[in-house]
């Protein structure tokens, strides 16, 4: 079997054909991979335009040279690590502060561990933890114990009563003699 040369220069004029349209294809497209991943990455338009450029003119070492010097980090990737960091600091912020110590203390306790300062107390009623100004229990409606009642007599009420039965004792006792 004999090679015909005008064969074998046609199927390399194919070859070189294919090999070339494959590699302006590969070209096209990791110029246009470098675009897309450098937005993602930088807002600088200026340094978008370069990165494109450097890989357009140098081609794949261009591609070796993007690689190493390209930000880690996508802008989207920075953007949710910023709110883990910011719900974070949130969630400690809401954390209530002992008014003894300044330390953190949880809700539901009762006294600071650190200082042991009163945080809470309970309910005589329904045995709830209430806030120490608290007057009434919001959970079921019990006065605390001690505690002034809004609808009580004033002052002068109290003295009109304290001088009245002080009058009836005091009549009880010359009664009594």
């Amino acid at each position: 079997m004999t090679l015909d040369p005008s064969f074998l220069s046609n199927f390399l004029l194919v070859f070189t054909a294919f090999a070339g349209a494959f590699f302006a294809a590969l070209w096209i497209s990791l110029v246009v991979w470098t675009y897309r991943d450098i937005r993602a990455r930088a807002r600088d338009p200026l340094a978008q335009t370069l990165a494109t450029l450097l890989v357009a003119t140098l081609w794949l070492p261009g591609v070796l040279v993007y690689l190493i010097l390209r930000p880690q980090k996508t802008l989207e990737e920075e953007y949710q690590k910023t709110l883990e960091e910011e719900a974070l600091l949130q969630a400690l912020e809401d954390l209530p502060l002992c008014p003894g110590c300044e330390r953190r203390v949880k809700e539901e306790w009762q006294i600071c561990p650190n200082c042991h300062t009163k945080l809470k107390k309970n309910c005589e009623n329904c045995n709830h933890l209430m806030e120490l100004p608290w007057n009434l229990c919001p959970y079921c409606g019990t006065p605390v114990a001690g505690a002034r009642r809004t609808n009580s007599a004033s002052l002068d009420d109290a003295l009109e009563r304290l001088t009245t039965d002080g009058s009836a004792a005091q009549a009880t006792a010359d009664a009594d003699e």
